[in-house]
Formats: structure tokens, C-alpha cells, sequence
């Protein structure tokens, strides 16, 4: 099925696979933007509940920054579904939790102008209560699943999730953020 601009959807280009977004930009000179939610599952440190540990995942088998530590949950937010709705989403399909208490972290608006990539936009979201443990679902995208003191972040971290992570650490994180202008 096809899908074409709507009232009130001027600027905007909708995404479908018969590549309207392409035809769109390419006719009218506008990149497509890319939503994604982000989710990083925090908790007090094990050896020192002074220290804020997130959990992170080892990329593996997606074809973007594979052997890299992200975001435990994270993916693109589908049409129709909020940042929020997608962040719930991703927790439940990548790590097997529910019912997080979200609080929102930051937007971060990316590019790259080295290569033709669409436009990012990315919601990063924290949750420090949630049911279920968290667990390898998707073993096939997952080689590992870790928790990390936000001051002792492995390498390699995706880096525009690194930026997040550390404006978590120092306490330091805008509610807007841009990485690659």
C-alpha cells in the first residue's frame, strides 16, 4: 500500500516501500527525517549505590555499528507511534521489559555530510523502575547484555549514544542536542 502527504503535512515527507520519501525529496529538494527512541535502563551501582550503572547492549548482525555497546533498547519509532510508545515497544522486544517509568533525557537532531544518510531525529529516554529482567531477546542482534558504571563506559559506545551517556555521568545533558553539524 502507498502512502501520500496529508493535510497539514507540508515539510514533511511520510516513508513507505513503494519509496515515496525518495520521490518526495528528490522532487522537492527536503530530506527525510528518521525518528528512533532510545532507552538506557539505570540503577544504582552493585558494589557502590553511589555509582549510576546503565545497561548496554554488543551490537551484532544489524549492519550499523555492529561490535559496538548501545543503548539497551533502542529502534525507529513506526508510523503512527509516539517516541514514548516506541521506546516501550523497543524494551519489550529487545530486553523483555514493561511498564518503564520513562523520563525523557534529550532530542538529538543527527547528520552526517560526509555520505547521503537521511536526517535524524533521536529521543533519548532513562528508566529507572520497570517489571521484568532485563534479558537477551533478540540473540541474533545481541552478542551481550551488560551493566556499565556511567563512569566506566566499555569500548567501543555508539558514538552520538556516547554523547548521551555522558551528559548522563556529569549531569550536563541539554534537553536538545545535534551531533554531526
Amino acid at each position: 500500500m502507498s502512502s501520500s502527504p496529508t493535510a497539514g503535512s507540508a515539510g514533511t515527507a511520510a516513508t513507505d516501500d513503494d519509496g515515496y520519501s525518495e520521490r518526495y525529496a528528490a522532487e522537492h529538494g527536503r530530506f527525510v527525517v528518521v525518528p528512533a527512541s532510545y532507552v538506557f535502563l539505570l540503577r544504582p551501582g552493585t558494589d557502590d549505590p553511589s555509582r549510576t550503572e546503565v545497561l548496554l547492549q554488543l551490537r551484532r548482525g544489524t549492519g550499523y555499528m555492529d561490535d559496538h555497546w548501545a543503548a539497551a533498547a533502542a529502534g525507529h519509532v513506526e508510523r503512527g507511534e509516539t517516541a514514548y510508545d516506541a521506546a516501550r515497544r523497543e524494551a519489550l522486544e529487545e530486553v523483555g521489559v514493561s511498564n518503564l517509568d520513562l523520563a525523557f533525557v534529550t532530542a538529538m537532531q543527527r547528520t552526517r555530510h560526509d555520505q547521503p544518510i537521511d536526517e535524524r531525529i533521536d529521543f533519548f529516554f532513562t528508566a529507572r523502575r520497570w517489571t521484568g529482567e532485563p534479558r537477551i531477546v533478540e540473540p541474533t542482534k545481541c552478542a551481550d547484555l551488560r551493566w556499565f558504571a556511567l563512569d566506566a563506559l566499555p569500548d567501543p559506545v555508539v558514538p552520538h549514544e556516547r554523547v548521551v551517556l555522558t551528559g548522563l555521568r556529569d549531569d550536563s545533558i541539554d534537553p536538545y542536542t545535534s551531533v554531526g553539524f
